[in-house]
């Protein structure tokens, strides 16, 4: 009975290092997971973190393309409202230089003045809609040329005591809107 508690007692304590090495190997394979599952988790919180930065400056880069968007159709629109009455003035132009012939014509009749003074009133009334929509007479007559307001169709000599570059005569009438040329002035320039 001896020799039996004896192997009984050997057997206890294989058993206890089987069961030893038995947890020791799952505690180190326990390690091992938690090490591989703590790369893992690191490996994902930096790709997510990767994700979530390319993801936030697709964002603000979106933004910004949106404010560019508004800033330009807002300028667009301001533009387009200030120069609206640019085309139809165009089309008023001749009528409007057809009134001032029209005007240097002499008469000698009380029916001629009359229909001059009608004529007067309609330039009028059309240089007042003319100057609320922001268009403007070039002003030349006596002025220094300037290419930019001004088309020289003819170049005369100076005469004593006159400069030169000076417009002596305006042929046509130029007129700006704000600060566009809707039609240079035509005129006659000294040289």
């Amino acid at each position: 009975m001896k020799k039996d508690k004896s192997v009984d007692k050997v057997n206890e304590e294989e058993e206890k290092k089987d069961e030893s090495t038995v947890e020791t190997n799952e505690t180190v394979e326990e390690v091992v997971e938690t090490e591989e599952n703590v790369e893992t988790e690191e490996n994902l919180e930096e790709k997510l973190q990767e994700e979530l930065d390319k993801m936030e400056d697709q964002f603000l880069r979106a933004q910004a393309e949106i404010a560019n968007m508004r800033n330009r159709h807002k300028k667009e629109r301001e533009e387009a409202s200030r120069y609206r009455a640019q085309e139809l003035a165009k089309e008023l132009l001749p009528a409007l230089d057809n009134l001032d012939r029209a005007l240097a014509i002499e008469v000698s009749d009380e029916h001629g003045e009359a229909m001059k003074k009608g004529i007067e009133m309609v330039r009028e009334s059309m240089l007042h809609a003319f100057k609320e929509s922001g268009i403007e007479e070039i002003k030349a007559q006596g002025e220094a040329f300037d290419p930019n307001l001004h088309q020289a169709v003819q170049t005369v000599p100076a005469e004593d005591g006159q400069d030169s570059d000076v417009i002596v005569q305006v042929l046509q009438k130029g007129y700006i809107l704000h600060d566009r040329i809707l039609r240079p002035s035509m005129v006659i320039v000294t040289q």
